[in-house]
């Protein structure tokens, strides 16, 4: 049964960082490509960042993030990163990770001084 476990979520002020991690288990992790979404109260769910397979897994980001967040992965771990810089209000939401069908639980991050 695949699981994915999303953490490091919390309050944080504008302007301050925090690191998601989302930690695979019942799935060859290092063939997938990973995701995080992010879904903000009254909007839909929106696609934040991607990581393709493969050890030098390939990048890419929704305009509304790029230069702030940066995904990575240890495929060694199963774990997929979300590091996030330069937090804007904006983007509180819950952040989920993805992989093919599979959703993690989701984690709360709050921007608010």
């Amino acid at each position: 049964q695949v699981q994915l476990a999303e953490s490091g979520g919390g309050l944080v002020q504008p302007g301050g960082s925090l690191r998601l991690s989302c930690a695979a288990s019942g799935m060859i992790f290092s063939i997938y490509d990973m995701n995080w979404y992010r879904q903000a109260p009254g909007k839909q769910r929106e696609l934040v960042a991607t990581i393709t397979s493969g050890g030098g897994g390939s990048t890419n980001y929704a305009d509304s993030v790029k230069g702030r967040f940066t995904i990575s992965r240890d495929n060694a771990k199963s774990t997929v990163y979300l590091q996030m810089n330069s937090l804007k209000p904006e983007d509180t939401a819950v952040y989920y990770c993805k992989a093919r069908n599979w959703w993690g639980q989701g984690t709360q991050v709050t921007v608010s001084s």
